[in-house]
């Protein structure tokens, strides 16, 4: 039900293709009525039921069958070809557009969701989950119509011709259909067990090949080798429980079966015999008995395949209603033109899981001033950070930019107005230009070039044999920690934001890097508002101010010579990192 109200917008073609499913059903089922009729004429030729409709001869009664039998079977072919296309289509766009929805859905979704969940999960739900839905649609919607319509029509005709058999016949269609719902139960929660188990595989696959330098450095191949091999076996093991329930399924259902057509063969014989049931009508029988029973045995298949299916879609949806806790709900923009001013005002967070966080922390940054924030791993520095560029929104207080409450301003133009340079850079895959670019994408060479000179790393894309056209590889694996880093800036730079918010962004760098991340600055601070992290405090030397956070709140704050002056937290840090202790 979840399914059929996220596809709302499909009904159209929904009912289309199952219209198209049922008319070739009826297309299909119509040769087995016409051997009978034809075995009628054979024996009883004029006082056949087809001499009834005015076709006098045997011949012309044959003749009348053969192009009644041609455009019945260029119906079902017409029909199969349209409800193919139709089903077809519509699962590739069904898919398409859920992939979609998903991915979109996600982004909105705030930085707590992403730290709860592994990126291989949310990977596994968006690509196979969504293909097994895909696969259901292909072909198991028609096959579960199909055979509704085979039980309706085939009664329909055997309730007609004789009733008595027809009870007969459809003795063993409970227990089938009892089977069927009780297979249902039980491999719902199997299948359910196995989405699991692939969003475990696809995590840890995703995880390992990220990793790939840290195990190699470990030499820990054989290790992880072996861990992929145990959840690649738990995945197999889930399968096989889910298995042992479906396969137990067809033996019984074919035993029912032949039950139902060993009495339509036996009694409507013995009443053919003694002359209460006309040799057509009991060919007839015959054949639809198969044509009713033998479809239902495929019907475990197609259970099976839909119980995949909703497992799947289960979580898709799942993700689709996850809640959006930080929502984008003004369509205020940011007055024009943003100074930068940043202020936070009594601000209070705490991580769900953790509790660790912020507590009444009341800063201020002046347009166009750097503030730097100093402390031990953990302080919270970051998290103010988060909260500035709304990842989260604060239990308590407010952060404002040019006295607008940030939650108050839409969120493009929230974070249009704020760049982010942070120690874990994260590349594109795709060449120099396109990651420098990432922000204007419309951006000229010429202005490429100037941000990354500004950055200081025009001086390494110019020594490349690709120039700006060089690959970066995943992740921008190919180039250095200090490359990486400089295109970050430059990317951020060619943004133009007048708030600049570098998160350690010369902690992993080597000297040379960092001295010419320190000459940028003076470039980029200027006419900017600049808030630094930074645990090298040689970086943030020429501050404006300088706040210490410890356990959350504000320590110390003050210039750097005035911090050194208090003979404080920020003094013995100075101290051990000068080698003056």
């Amino acid at each position: 039900m979840r399914l059929l109200r996220y596809a709302k917008g499909y009904r159209r073609q929904i009912m289309t293709a199952t219209v198209c499913s049922i008319i070739n059903k009826l297309f299909d089922i119509a040769p087995e009525i016409l051997i009978g009729v034809a075995i009628d004429v054979v024996v009883n030729q004029e006082q056949s039921f087809v001499a009834s409709l005015g076709f006098e001869t045997p011949q012309e009664q044959i003749t009348m069958l053969a192009a009644l039998t041609f455009f019945i079977w260029a119906g079902e072919s017409l029909f199969e070809y349209l409800f193919q296309v139709l089903w077809r289509n519509l699962a590739q766009r069904l898919q398409a557009n859920m992939r979609q929805d998903a991915y979109e859905h996600a982004q909105w979704l705030d930085m707590a969701f992403f730290e709860s969940k592994s990126s291989g999960q949310l990977v596994a739900t968006m690509n196979d989950d969504v293909n097994q839905l895909e696969r259901f649609l292909d072909g198991g919607a028609n096959a579960l119509i199909q055979v509704g319509v085979t039980v309706l029509a085939v009664g329909a005709v055997f309730f007609v011709l004789a009733p008595l058999i027809a009870l007969l016949a459809f003795t063993p269609i409970p227990l089938i259909i009892w089977g069927a719902f009780f297979f249902q139960r039980k491999a719902g929660p199997l299948y359910n067990d196995v989405r699991e188990k692939v969003g475990d595989l696809s995590s840890r696959l995703s995880n390992n090949l990220s990793g790939i330098a840290t195990i190699k450095s470990f030499t820990s191949e054989a290790r992880e080798a072996e861990r992929l091999r145990d959840a690649s076996e738990a995945y197999v093991d889930a399968n096989r429980r889910a298995i042992k329930v479906s396969s137990a399924f067809i033996p019984v259902i074919r035993m029912a079966i032949l039950a139902g057509f060993l009495a339509t063969f036996t009694v409507g014989g013995m009443m053919a015999l003694n002359g209460n049931l006309n040799v057509g009508a009991y060919g007839v029988l015959v054949f639809l008995t198969q044509r009713l029973l033998w479809p239902l045995t495929g019907l475990a298949q197609v259970i099976d395949l839909f119980e995949r299916a909703m497992a799947s879609t289960r979580r898709i949806l799942d993700l689709l209603e996850e809640p959006i806790t930080v929502r984008d709900d003004s369509s205020t923009p940011m007055s024009q033109p943003v100074k930068g001013e940043v202020r936070f005002e009594s601000v209070s967070f705490h991580y769900a899981a953790s509790q660790v966080g912020v507590d009444a922390v009341n800063l201020h940054a002046p347009a166009g001033h750097t503030l730097a924030l100093v402390g031990a791993t953990g302080s919270g520095k970051s998290t103010l950070v988060k909260l500035l560029l709304r990842f989260y929104d604060p239990e308590d207080g407010r952060v404002l930019i040019d006295g607008q409450p940030v939650n108050e301003v839409s969120m493009h133009s929230l974070r249009q107005a704020i760049g982010l340079v942070s120690q874990d850079v994260y590349l594109f895959e795709g060449s120099i230009r396109d990651n420098i670019a990432y922000g204007k994408p419309e951006a000229g060479d010429a202005t490429i070039i100037d941000a990354a000179k500004t950055a200081e790393a025009w001086s390494f894309i110019e020594m490349l044999p690709e120039g700006l056209d060089t690959p970066v590889g995943e992740r921008g694996v190919r180039l250095s920690g200090g490359q990486r880093q400089r295109l970050s800036l430059a990317r951020a730079l060619l943004k133009d934001p007048p708030i600049l918010v570098l998160d350690e962004a010369t902690s992993a760098v080597d000297n040379e890097t960092e001295a010419a991340i320190q000459r940028s600055l003076k470039h980029i601070a200027h006419g900017r508002t600049v808030i630094m992290i930074a645990h090298r405090l040689s970086t943030i030397v020429h501050a404006d101010e300088i706040v210490v956070i410890e356990k959350g709140q504000v320590a110390e704050r003050g210039t750097h010579g005035e911090l050194l002056g208090a003979n404080g937290h920020y003094a013995a840090q100075w101290r051990v990192q000068t080698g003056a202790a």
